[in-house]
């Protein structure tokens, strides 16, 4: 098997982290760059003791260079805040080098939706009409052929998973929809701030970004798509006060009032039957985040409640593998002609 070059910008976030850990068991993807402006001149090992004696370990960190990391990476992931990504990813692309995107610089393509959702201007608009989503279940093949991905965030690749049978099926209304959805504390990034102290999180629950998360667009963008008409719906997330995962549950009008619970589970299981990492659980069971801790399992589960004509999905992932750095090297994997699962065979740690 083929060894590929990996650079990583944005080593110290949690993503980056994941990255690396993912990486060090990766039998094609080998990480030979990684950068950060403030721990710049470290090894890897020392700034991350967990992977002393893992492939990746001696890596010295560095200051991104564009022409640098051209020329030593076959593809490079951007671990970096929206804003930044696209001012790396220009350079890269240029010199012929693919790229991997964990910030929503290029996850919407609309130029308007994303200025009016970041409050920036966008300064490589020409990308977005370029880009594929980074879902391997809906654009493994668009992948495949891409120079540039941009990786889904995590509450949408949780509640666009949880969404795409009942759509695919035309199970339910498309108006009044609803995604409430809960989060550990990793999902906010590392980066200091008062609110994601221990002391913050600990012992409490509370929502935030009502009623207008930045996930929004991206959830709405990709669900008309598999709706075939735009849809506007309503997304709550919350904080709970765990390390990661993430849980959404999704309410919708049912098409057919009468529909049984056999009926929508059937749905949902032809429909991700041949899926590698979706498992649809058995009718009864309902989804928890600590069976998808560290892996790249959705887990979703699916409620027909006649008494009311509402179909109700529920939706697990791990926000930092899943939803982050295992989905970024799954779609490594299909840029670099590889198998979509390869170093990702992962059990969850429970």
């Amino acid at each position: 098997m083929k060894t590929r070059r990996v650079g990583l910008v944005g080593i110290t976030g949690y993503a980056g982290m994941e990255v690396a850990r993912l990486l060090a068991g990766h039998p094609a993807l080998r990480l030979v760059m990684a950068c950060s402006r403030a721990e710049a001149g470290k090894r890897l090992g020392e700034l991350y003791p967990f992977l002393e004696k893992l492939p990746g370990a001696d890596v010295v960190i560095s200051v991104f260079e564009a022409e640098k990391a051209a020329a030593g990476c076959d593809i490079v992931f951007l671990a970096v805040p929206a804003g930044t990504a696209m001012g790396m990813a220009v350079p890269l692309l240029a010199y012929g080098t693919k790229v991997v995107d964990f910030s929503a610089d290029f996850r919407l393509r609309s130029r308007q939706a994303y200025e009016e959702w970041y409050s920036r201007s966008h300064n490589a608009p020409d990308l977005l009409r370029e880009a594929v989503y980074g879902i391997p279940e809906l654009y493994a093949e668009q992948i495949a052929g891409a120079r540039l991905v941009a990786n889904p965030g995590c509450y949408p690749t949780c509640s666009i998973l949880g969404l795409y049978a009942a759509l695919k099926n035309d199970l339910i209304e498309t108006g009044g929809i609803v995604i409430d959805a809960k989060s550990g504390a990793s999902g906010a990034g590392r980066k200091s701030a008062v609110e994601t102290l221990f002391c913050e999180v600990s012992d409490t629950f509370r929502a935030y970004g009502l009623p207008r998360h930045r996930h929004t667009p991206e959830i709405e963008q990709e669900v008309s798509l598999l709706a075939g008409r735009d849809v506007r719906l309503s997304f709550n997330p919350h904080l709970v006060p765990m390390n990661r995962g993430i849980l959404a549950t999704v309410y919708a009008s049912l098409k057919y009032p009468r529909m049984s619970a056999e009926e929508a589970h059937e749905a949902f299981s032809r429909t991700w039957e041949g899926s590698r990492w979706v498992r649809v659980l058995p009718q009864g069971a309902l989804p928890e985040t600590r069976f998808v801790r560290g892996g790249m399992f959705c887990d979703i589960s699916v409620v027909a409640d006649q008494r009311t004509g509402r179909l109700i999905v529920l939706s697990a992932i791990d926000n930092l593998c899943r939803g982050a750095a295992g989905q970024a090297i799954a779609n490594a994997n299909l840029m670099c002609g590889l198998p979509v699962e390869t170093g990702l065979t992962l059990a969850p740690v429970v």
